[in-house]
């Protein structure tokens, strides 16, 4: 295994000035979540880069946002290993151009998306392309590449595509943002965004009262209901964020709406938020008031699960025996794609792209270093998986 292993770093190492081009192609190319024409143009370089390498390519739309880019390589028996990552930044168009890419004296990267996650695909790629070099035929590799990550796919079909895409995998690696620590995600909260309208009884306050029945005193009750439910040292997070309602001083509300955003750290907890905001819905304090709630949006939580778990330990023993060094497992707050991922059964672990910090800020950077060390150690554990 350890000739193996060499001939991975050496594939790698040799084509370290190819990745810095092709990290600079696609950090200098704004494609906010928005910048649709900015995402394709991501996806078109790197639709490019899979075909060079000998892969299958597939461009999905999602219908209201940047497309998925899906490449499939190598045959075999086995179930597949997912490469799973986004093209799209937080970042408004211009900003390619204010802050472009840049490696600074102390070996640092600079530039919108290069840690979030552009970095990342590119040390996704470098690995398919170090497996290929080796002669590498055991088990095949998809990438799915998702266009609107950053904005929780809220708009497009992004996620029912990358749900289809990834069933029968045996596990996911996702190249979202490393840490400098060398910890890999095991686990990640879940959010998203709940709606709860209130429907009353209109009426003008001074001349018929009794006719009205409030729409926003009934979301008032509501309101503290839901706040009074949270528990944040169980991690569980109802926030009555925003909050609207009524037409006029001189007029009983007919209508209210609570815009909630929840977090949690398992399916568990999620199920019990959404079963408080049901019930919640569903009581009735003023007599002749009504209400609905609807989900928007909703990012799965990623489970430390048995399988991930396992998953974790195959990556820490593939970083030992191929000079990495010490890995360890740990969890964060924020989203990703790989809750989507561990919730239809596949395991994942995240955080597999470049080291660095500040992400969705423009000091954003990463460590030039790591695109050469995270490639190795993907390509070797999905070597050894």
């Amino acid at each position: 295994m350890r000739q193996v292993y060499e001939a991975v770093r050496a594939s790698v190492e040799k084509r370290r000035g190819e990745m810095i081009t092709l990290l600079e192609k696609i950090v200098n190319i704004d494609s906010g979540t928005t910048n649709i024409p900015g995402v394709e143009a991501v996806c078109e370089i790197l639709k490019r880069e899979m075909e060079a390498v000998g892969m299958e390519t597939r461009v999905i739309p999602s219908e209201g946002a940047g497309p998925v880019l899906v490449g499939e390589w190598c045959g075999g028996a086995k179930r597949p290993l997912l490469f799973i990552g986004h093209m799209d930044t937080v970042f408004e168009d211009g900003e390619a151009e204010r802050n472009p890419f840049r490696i600074d004296e102390n070996g640092l990267v600079h530039g919108p998306g290069v840690l979030d996650m552009k970095g990342g695909l590119v040390v996704a790629l470098s690995a398919i392309r170090a497996l290929r070099d080796i002669g590498y035929t055991d088990r095949p590799v998809k990438c799915i590449f998702v266009g609107d990550e950053e904005k929780l796919h809220m708009f497009s079909r992004t996620k029912q595509i990358m749900i289809s895409e990834l069933a029968g995998a045996e596990a996911a690696f996702n190249f979202e943002v490393g840490y400098q620590h060398d910890g890999l995600v095991v686990g990640r909260k879940g959010g998203g965004i709940v709606d709860v309208t209130v429907h009353g009884v209109p009426a003008h306050s001074g001349l018929a009262p009794e006719k009205g029945r409030s729409a926003v005193a009934e979301m008032c009750y509501k309101v503290l209901e839901l706040e009074a439910s949270r528990d944040i040292e169980r991690g569980k997070l109802i926030n009555c964020g925003m909050v609207s309602g009524g037409i006029g001083e001189n007029t009983i509300p007919g209508e209210a709406k609570i815009s909630i955003g929840i977090r949690f750290p398992s399916q568990a907890i999620r199920d019990e938020i959404l079963e408080d905001i049901r019930a919640a819905t569903e009581r009735v304090h003023i007599e002749g008031t009504k209400a609905e709630m609807n989900v928007r949006m909703m990012m799965e939580s990623m489970d430390t699960t048995a399988g991930v778990m396992e998953l974790f330990e195959h990556i820490q023993k593939a970083a030992l025996e191929c000079g990495y060094g010490e890995v360890h497992p740990f969890t964060v707050g924020g989203v990703s794609d790989s809750g989507a991922v561990v919730a239809n059964g596949v395991p994942a672990v995240c955080g597999m792209g470049l080291k660095g910090e500040g992400c969705h800020t423009k000091d954003e950077y990463a460590l030039v270093d790591s695109l050469v060390d995270r490639a190795v150690l993907a390509a070797c554990a999905a070597y050894a998986l």
